[in-house]
């Protein structure tokens, strides 16, 4: 089956967020979030070297809704959902359809870290991967030197199946990186 041909919600609830794909028009208060985190950002994340304009990210969200109606990469959007601010941004990318496998990827606008919507978020993507999508396999994948990221896996039970050793260069491209891999199957 062709996976343009799947059908899913667009949008689902954990206890305190509402997780929806991207629309045209949020690229204004993603902008807002990358900015106000560059710095907590630039380390682990490439995209993230420079300050972002509201037309860079606006493109983005753009091509980021056009791929997951294609169901080619699944960018989610993490929002209060109380009072609907923009908190977080997630992905189930390295999509493979035909054995229903998929990487999570997540950062947080860091004026809202610490406080436990980044682990709530990466729980609800799974259960949504696990229940929706019919995943057999989730992988979240991330620097070794990146020690907020891991603790994410780590609370919510994905097992630590092993470290890549120079498998990627740090940002700057100064290093070379190691990578934990971490699981959970069906």
């Amino acid at each position: 089956m062709n996976s343009i041909m799947i059908d899913f919600p667009d949008e689902f609830f954990t206890e305190r967020l509402l997780i929806r794909m991207p629309r045209p028009g949020d690229g204004k208060i993603v902008c807002e979030a990358v900015n106000a985190s560059i710095e907590e950002l630039k380390p682990w994340m490439k995209w993230a070297q420079d300050k972002h304009t509201e037309y860079n990210s606006e493109l983005g969200i753009r091509e980021a809704h056009i791929k997951f109606l294609s169901r080619e990469n699944l960018r989610l959007l993490v929002f209060l959902k109380d009072t609907g601010q923009f908190i977080a941004s997630s992905s189930l990318h390295s999509i493979d359809w035909e054995v229903r496998k998929f990487e999570i990827g997540y950062w947080i606008d860091t004026r809202y870290s610490g406080k436990g919507y980044m682990t709530e978020a990466v729980q609800g993507i799974a259960d949504f991967a696990f229940n929706h999508l019919n995943a057999n396999r989730l992988e979240v994948r991330c620097d070794t030197k990146n020690t907020k990221s891991k603790m994410i896996p780590e609370r919510l039970k994905f097992d630590l199946e092993g470290v890549i050793r120079n498998e990627d260069l740090s940002v700057d491209g100064s290093e070379l990186r190691d990578t934990y891999i971490y699981a959970k199957i069906k």
